[in-house]
């Protein structure tokens, strides 16, 4: 699979249902090596941070270790929508 931020972001929004979902190639040459992500998910609902990031970090499992930095972001959509306001 091509390593690229429209590929990761299907894989987010199909994997873990997400209702939103931001990637961004953060490579200063732009060669998807460096993603900054924002998911938000009902599946992360009651789960502390790092076992929503955990989920994240298994649905792409296969593409982490040609990433040489991954920054995420996980909220639910109550915590998305309050985002969203300020």
């Amino acid at each position: 699979m091509e390593l690229s931020a429209d590929s990761l972001r299907e894989k987010l929004q199909r994997d873990l249902e997400a209702e939103h979902v931001e990637v961004e190639d953060t490579t200063q040459n732009r060669c998807a090596t460096s993603f900054r992500v924002l998911v938000v998910s009902a599946k992360f609902e009651g789960k502390p941070l790092l076992q929503r990031h955990r989920l994240v970090n298994e649905c792409l499992a296969e593409e982490l270790p040609r990433i040489h930095a991954f920054e995420q972001k996980t909220l639910t959509p109550e915590q998305w929508t309050r985002e969203r306001r300020r």
